[in-house]
């Protein structure tokens, strides 16, 4: 008979590694959602509102602007006690920048999108050019809808129609000359002008802050991504495939982009120019909300420029086959 000593214990049937710890499965990190905006386009963002509030700021503290007299009905300054050289609106930025404003955004869009070699061969019509058009063709049908027509009156004067604004001769009004029901069905500002009437009332979507926002960030959003993405810095938009999973924008970049040249050659003359046209645009953002327009009126011209922004970087990354008629900056 075997002694206790020398009966084998049993034991389990348990290999070497068992007995350690498996590592565990990494945590699935979740990607950012298309609608949100990148470090870059927050900074970008963040701009507007901090200029329009630096400026209303200014014209409630500077003794100067706050004591001027201010005409509501141009929302504006007396051009002879104007606090400022730029509270005037025949200063020369205002007549000959933001009056022609579009056509500043225009030129210098299309000099940067046939001059930049990320799109291409200089001059060359590529499929980046053409969904760049595109992106500027949307942009331009809104500030179209905006400030100039939108199936009859443009969408600034339908809002100042809508909220009780109209045109009144105040004049000959008073002098009882004119049937004020006749000039009350003026439909826009152009038109009530023209006749030698005042455009008041309503609720006047800032025009010039709309056109600022508008032009500049869209100059922003196309020379920052070519440039960036050229110069290989990391891609932090994401999109929806047409299977619904959330991938980095990285994937649909073009693998044939001109990625040799020299990092320096992106901030081509092009590019340089547009930064200008933006900038300039800030700066005169700044001037209107400093002298121009109540803050509401200011607030409301933000929204609806950015309404616009949204549609034609934002969206698309969320919507596959719009992606693939106006694409995304840089790719």
């Amino acid at each position: 008979m075997a002694s206790p000593e020398s009966t084998p214990t049993p034991t389990a049937n348990v290999s070497p590694s068992s007995s350690q710890t498996l590592p565990k499965a990494l945590p699935k990190v979740a990607r950012r959602s298309p609608f949100l905006p990148t470090t870059l386009e927050t900074a970008l963002l963040s701009i507007y509102p901090a200029v329009l509030l630096l400026g209303s700021l200014f014209a409630l503290l500077d003794p100067s602007a706050r004591n001027a007299p201010y005409n509501a009905t141009t929302q504006s300054h007396h051009a002879e006690t104007a606090p400022s050289y730029f509270a005037k609106k025949s200063n020369i930025f205002n007549k000959f920048f933001v009056k022609q404003g579009w056509a500043w955004v225009t030129f210098s869009y299309f000099f940067f999108l046939f001059t930049h070699p990320s799109a291409g061969p200089a001059l060359n019509i590529t499929p980046k050019r053409i969904r760049g058009a595109f992106r500027y063709g949307i942009v331009t049908l809104w500030w179209i809808f905006v400030t100039q027509w939108f199936f009859g009156p443009a969408i600034i004067d339908r809002g100042f129609r809508l909220t009780g604004g109209q045109c009144e001769l105040v004049r000959e009004a008073e002098a009882g000359n004119v049937d004020m029901d006749d000039t009350r069905q003026v439909v826009t500002a152009f038109a009530c002008k023209a006749i030698g009437g005042k455009w008041k009332g309503g609720h006047d979507i800032s025009g010039h802050v709309f056109l600022l926002v508008l032009g500049s960030m869209f100059l922003f959003e196309e020379v920052f991504h070519a440039v960036f993405r050229s110069q290989k810095k990391k891609e932090q938009r994401t999109i929806f495939m047409l299977d619904g999973a959330t991938k980095s924008a990285e994937v649909e970049a073009d693998p044939s982009g001109n990625l040799s040249v020299e990092r320096q050659a992106y901030w081509t003359l092009g590019a340089k120019i547009v930064l200008g046209v933006a900038g300039l645009s800030v700066y005169m953002l700044l001037m209107t909300a400093a002298y121009f327009h109540t803050w509401f009126e200011k607030f409301t011209g933000l929204v609806v420029a950015l309404g616009g922004i949204f549609v034609v970087y934002f969206v698309p990354r969320a919507l596959p086959p719009l992606r693939g008629v106006i694409g995304m900056p840089g790719l």
